[in-house]
């Protein structure tokens, strides 16, 4: 599992409302292209995020089902990027002041095969990966109007 914590200088209602904005995840999620539609009830449990991965021309389109949502403190999501796989990634917000926020981001394969990848290595890869994404997302929530 690979577990990835930033400080935030933004309140957790900012940075949640970032998070439960689907169509703002191409703009922070690493390896995210293109957001091609987001379900009308995102991010209640259940809806889906349609989104495309990867560098033109060797692009696949996916999606991203919300396990949980626990408005403004969690939000469980599965990715899916197959050939690889799928993924169980959940957000964790903590307000640490009225004007800062904890990100914890527990992620970890949960299906296909590279679950049989769980090594140190992949978490490193995993580790680097989801470090620039929470930067993204911290960008985001602190300058967003």
């Amino acid at each position: 599992m690979s577990r990835t914590e930033r400080t935030v200088n933004a309140p957790l209602e900012k940075v949640f409302d970032v998070l439960s904005d689907g169509w703002s995840y191409a703009n922070w999620v690493v390896g995210t292209a293109h957001i091609r539609d987001v379900d009308l009830e995102w991010p209640a449990a259940g809806s889906k995020l349609h989104h495309t991965v990867g560098i033109w021309p060797l692009t696949r389109d996916h999606e991203t089902e919300i396990l949980d949502c626990e408005p403004p403190v969690r939000l469980a999501m599965k990715p899916k990027l197959w050939p690889l796989g799928e993924l169980t990634a959940v957000f964790t917000l903590v307000k640490q002041s009225p004007a800062t926020t904890r990100v914890v981001l527990d992620e970890q394969f949960s299906d296909g095969p590279a679950l049989g990848l769980r090594n140190k290595i992949n978490d490193v890869l995993m580790h680097a990966r989801n470090r620039e994404a929470l930067r993204r997302l911290a960008d985001l929530a602190e300058h967003r109007p």
